[in-house]
């Protein structure tokens, strides 16, 4: 425990902040730029989506295409490092088609 009972508060927020992630149906959705990453990264395959298109609309920016992989997270590598991939329009369809993919690949 920190000396200072500020520093172990921002301590606390920190730790906070740093567990806490968005999730979608269960799995967390975190995000790195253009990147995004969604599934739990103890499991066997996550999903890598990467905005390749935007536009701009009323000064927000709305991904356009989206390429999704789904990739082997087996940190011993056996199997290849891809298991899918694809394009899709949108960002929700993106992560939804994704949750699919990797629903039936949790299944393998």
């Amino acid at each position: 425990m920190p000396d200072h009972p500020s520093l172990y508060l921002f301590s606390e927020r920190m730790l906070f902040i740093i567990m806490e992630f968005l999730n979608y149906k269960n799995k967390p959705l975190v995000r790195c730029g253009d990147i995004l990453y969604y599934g739990d990264m103890h499991d066997k395959y996550i999903a890598k989506l990467t905005v390749r298109s935007s536009k701009k609309d009323n000064d927000i920016s709305m991904s356009e295409e989206v390429f999704i992989q789904i990739l082997n997270n087996d940190p011993k590598g056996n199997e290849q490092p891809i298991l899918k991939y694809g394009n899709e329009t949108g960002l929700f369809s993106a992560i939804d088609r994704a949750y699919v993919w990797l629903k039936k690949a949790q299944k393998k």
